[in-house]
């Protein structure tokens, strides 16, 4: 326990539901995505701005409920 307690103390805090929903908003934005073929474009967008902070998994799962 002690040794979670350690390691928990230095990893980036992760991001709510909320946060990552406005992230992922504001990245469709502003590379004007507007179906799934844009996927990518969206996805290469939004992992550096949530590196640490989010599984991509969520993220992509995310972006492909906007995108649908």
């Amino acid at each position: 326990e002690f040794e979670l307690g350690v390691i928990e103390e230095f990893m980036p805090e992760q991001l709510s539901e909320e946060e990552l929903e406005e992230i992922v908003d504001d990245v469709i934005a502003e590379v004007g995505a507007t179906s799934l073929r844009d996927l990518g474009r969206v996805m290469a967008a939004a992992v550096p701005r949530v590196s640490g902070r989010a599984d991509g998994s969520v993220v992509s799962h995310l972006v492909r409920e906007k995108l649908a």
